[in-house]
Formats: C-alpha cells, sequence, structure tokens
C-alpha cells in the first residue's frame, strides 16, 4: 500500500512537472513567434510602400523635401493631400511644380531635380519611362474626363461639340502636344466636329483661365477643374467625352534627390485617404 501510494504520488508530480515543462515551452515559441513577425512586420511595411496604407504603422515616416511635378490638373487636390501628407509625416516638406504635363516630362528629362511625376496621360509619362527617368512600373492613380467650360450662365446657350464649331464661337483649347490637348482632339473626332480655335494653351489652366477672364466663349478643359472653379464657370458634359478619358500615372523617380520620400509619396497618393479627396474632387478612381 505504501510503496502503491508513493508511486501514485510521483506519477501525480511527475504529470504536473511535464505539464509546466510543457506550458513553458509553448509560451517560449509563442514568444519567439510573436517576436519575430513583430521584426519582420516593419520590415514588411518598409517594403510594399507602394500598397494602399493597410501597412502605415510599420511603413516608415519620410522626411526631408520632396519635389513633386505634376499636372496643372491636379494643383488643388496635390496642394490638400500635400498638407496631409507633411501632417502624417513631420519631418517632410513636400514642394510642387504644376504645369503641362509635355514641359514636366521635358524638364525631368532634361535633368531637372524631381522626386516624383504624375502625369495626366499615360504618353506623357511613357516619355520619361522611355529615358529610364522613373523607378518600377508608373501607377494608374486616378482617371479624368473632358467638359466644356464656359462662363456662368453659358451665354452662347452651348449644349455640345457642334455647337463650339458656330460661327462667332471663341474657343481655347490646350496644345496637341498636352494630355488635354490630345484629349479634345480625340474627342471632336469622335463627334465629326472641326474647329479652329482662337487659342492653344500649355496646360489645362490656361485653357480655364481664358474663359474666366471673358476671352473666349468655351473651352476643352477637364471635369474636375470647371469643379474646383464651380464659382466662375459652368460645365456643360457631352458624350464623346467618354471616348477620351485620361489615365493619370505616377511614378518615384530614378535620379530622386529623396528616395525613400518619393517612394512614400506615391505610396500615399494610392492610399484610401488620398483616393476619397481625389474623387471627391471629380476624378474617377483607376
Amino acid at each position: 500500500m505504501t510503496i502503491r501510494r508513493l508511486t501514485a504520488a510521483a506519477a501525480a508530480t511527475l504529470v504536473l512537472a511535464l505539464g509546466a515543462t510543457a506550458c513553458g515551452s509553448d509560451g517560449g515559441t509563442d514568444g519567439k513567434s510573436t517576436g519575430t513577425a513583430s521584426a519582420s512586420a516593419p520590415a514588411a511595411g518598409a517594403g510594399t510602400g507602394t500598397g494602399t496604407g493597410t501597412g502605415a504603422p510599420a511603413a516608415p515616416k519620410a522626411s526631408g523635401s520632396i519635389t513633386v511635378f505634376a499636372a496643372a490638373s491636379l494643383k488643388e487636390t496635390f496642394t490638400n493631400l500635400g498638407k496631409k501628407f507633411e501632417a502624417a509625416n513631420p519631418g517632410a516638406k513636400v514642394t510642387f511644380n504644376f504645369g503641362g504635363s509635355s514641359a514636366l516630362a521635358t524638364s525631368i528629362n532634361s535633368g531637372a531635380p524631381a522626386d516624383v511625376f504624375a502625369a495626366a496621360s499615360p504618353a506623357t509619362m511613357k516619355t520619361v519611362t522611355d529615358a529610364g527617368g522613373a523607378t518600377g512600373e508608373p501607377k494608374t492613380f486616378v482617371r479624368n474626363t473632358l467638359t466644356i467650360a464656359v462662363p456662368k450662365g453659358n451665354p452662347q446657350h452651348v449644349a455640345g461639340l457642334a455647337d463650339l464649331a458656330a460661327p462667332g464661337v471663341k474657343v481655347a483649347l490646350c496644345a496637341k502636344e498636352v494630355p488635354c490637348g490630345a484629349a479634345a482632339l480625340t474627342a471632336l473626332k469622335a463627334a465629326g466636329v472641326n474647329l479652329t480655335p482662337v487659342t492653344l494653351e500649355q496646360d489645362v489652366k490656361g485653357a480655364l483661365t481664358k474663359v474666366e477672364l471673358g476671352e473666349v466663349d468655351a473651352s476643352l478643359v477637364y471635369r474636375t477643374d470647371v469643379m474646383a472653379d464651380a464659382a466662375k464657370i459652368d460645365g456643360v458634359d457631352f458624350p464623346e467625352a467618354a471616348k477620351a478619358v485620361n489615365d493619370y500615372p505616377i511614378a518615384a523617380l530614378a535620379k530622386a534627390p529623396n528616395k525613400d520620400g518619393a517612394t512614400a509619396f506615391v505610396a500615399y497618393i494610392q492610399s484610401p485617404e488620398a483616393q476619397q479627396v481625389l474623387t471627391a474632387a471629380g476624378f474617377q478612381a483607376p
């Protein structure tokens, strides 16, 4: 009986000891596993800087000066987004150079110091990528469509593209080298409309300004530009705009002085927060 009692007690003690050891072993394994995951998460976040923000807590913060060359039609939204980006990255300062995409591309290819390029058409971006000026594959982050900008009240009663060719109607277009000009020519061709503009502007803001100043009766600009200037301008939509939709690509540049900042800004523009701002301004999701 005594031997049996001792054996039972010893067995119970052995079971308890093994249980404690197993618990300690499991805890150590979990601890190592958790530690490994925690350590690897920031690296994954850093390596996926072009994500949509789901890994944002692990991604490194941007710092330093970031120079962004961007299509003129992005001026209002990118200025807003630049401030939001700086607020999320206190060590960063974003400087913009807005203009016609073709002129910006030429400047980049000529060696102008820039970190990011956001163009209003893939064709314009291609001039930079063909010259080896971009890092990785450019990403389309929004799309944009054309509309007819007219003075408030539409005094010439413009209802579509055909009305732009009416006698006495003065029209401003973007130059054909500029994305808004190329898109306008595509739309006019689709409508079978031939017209002679009184001026060809080097960016979409120039074409819009001609309407604001009363120098022309109408211009073909992006829908987002009319929305941004709704206090001064009315917009007239037309069906042929669907045949001239512009994709907007963005890319970090190969010679970017601030490569980490460039990568971070490109990733931010594709994030849900930035996309919400862009679509609210009239851009279309890609």
